[in-house]
């Protein structure tokens, strides 16, 4: 996958095509408020880590696993015995997936996808809560592919920041020094406060936000009997 130009619009495939490549070098999102997110890339490559029991624990039935990424938590799901599959737009992202012997699908979240409406649980790990740029849109989205009383597990800030949208770009500092630094693209981030609304405001409901090791996690529920999500998705 070719680098994005320096200052040029492109889409979060594109901008984290680096990391997920396993470039040499030190990866961080430099975000338009002027914050810094650093990205474990090692820890994505890496075999799923101890905060990820907490998360499986929560998933008895079929479970998306939205930008899986090199696929560590679809991985560890399927070792649970768990039917699980990875969704990423990124299709190097798909092949790792499928080599560590997982299931993956190259698709945009929201495009259409398998099963909608009868999924068990979706996972927004390690800040995919950002992708698209609108929390808000992007869990009801989710809300629409599970079934009644299914579950969004996302991976949240702790408190104090809040709601951010806006754009941001990946930054590498290579092993020589220099700082290459791709395109910009929508994002978000969402805290453990602020997600109380944005799942609200998606109908879901807050069952419950819990830490497994330094990480904050939050358990979105689709409420029983509801109907599918009136909002208007906007990309």
């Amino acid at each position: 996958m070719s680098e994005p130009r320096a200052g040029a619009a492109t889409t979060e495939e594109d901008g984290f095509a680096a990391a997920l490549h396993r470039r040499p070098g030190v990866h961080w999102l430099v975000h338009s408020d002027g914050r810094r997110s650093p990205l474990p890339v090692r820890r994505w490559h890496g075999p799923p880590e101890p905060a990820t029991a907490a998360v499986v624990a929560r998933c008895a039935d079929p479970t998306l696993d939205v930008g899986c990424g090199p696929g560590r938590l679809t991985l560890a799901l399927a070792r649970a015995g768990r039917t699980a599959v990875g969704v990423d737009v990124s299709a190097h992202a798909v092949r790792l997936t499928r080599a560590r012997g997982a299931v993956a699908l190259r698709r945009d979240v929201f495009a259409p996808l398998p099963g909608e409406g009868r999924w068990g649980h979706a996972l927004l790990m390690d800040g995919n809560i950002g992708i698209g740029g609108d929390p808000v849109a992007l869990l009801a989205r989710c809300r629409e592919l599970l079934r009644p009383e299914g579950t969004v597990i996302v991976e949240l800030e702790p408190p104090g920041l809040g709601l951010w949208r806006g754009h941001t770009r990946l930054a590498t500092l290579l092993p020589d020094g220099e700082l290459r630094r791709g395109g910009t693209f929508r994002w978000a981030r969402l805290d453990t406060v602020a997600v109380h609304d944005a799942a609200a405001a998606a109908g879901l409901v807050v069952r419950e936000v819990f830490r497994a090791g330094r990480r904050s996690f939050g358990e979105l529920v689709v409420p029983a009997g509801s109907g599918p999500s009136r909002l208007r998705l906007r990309r």
